[in-house]
């Protein structure tokens, strides 16, 4: 069982570490290693579960454990998150995703988004 978005895959084979387990490490590794960078907004525990064959509440546990270890975050209605390492990280990744939201309904393509972002960071960062 392979999740397509997150390329999370599930080994069912005996002895392999329990489901939850292999999801809530694979999650954390990629985290880590910036694959899913903070404030990458997961899918939901009944989308991720229907795509990876699991039951909700074996994601629902990776989630909480995720989120007991500070990995993710869960911001209401909003949905859940990577959560950044550092309060300027996590304030830095918030308005990096609003950005992006903001982007997205104004019909820009990824490419123009960030273009925009990178001409605005230089204009900001410029030698005075």
């Amino acid at each position: 069982m392979t999740s397509t978005n997150l390329k999370i895959t599930i080994d069912g084979s005996t002895g392999s570490p329990a489901p939850y387990e292999q999801l809530r490490a694979q999650i954390a590794d990629r985290a880590r290693s910036g694959k899913l960078p903070a404030g990458f907004k997961l899918p939901t525990v009944r989308g991720l579960a229907e795509e990876l064959g699991l039951a909700a509440n074996t994601v629902a546990k990776a989630y909480r454990a995720l989120e007991a270890d500070g990995v993710i975050e869960t911001r209401g209605r909003n949905g859940t998150f990577v959560a950044a390492a550092e309060g300027a990280s996590r304030e830095a990744a918030a308005a990096a995703q609003a950005f992006a939201d903001r982007a997205r309904r104004l019909g820009l393509t990824e490419a123009e988004a960030l273009s925009a972002a990178a001409e605005a960071l230089r204009a900001r960062y410029a030698a005075p």
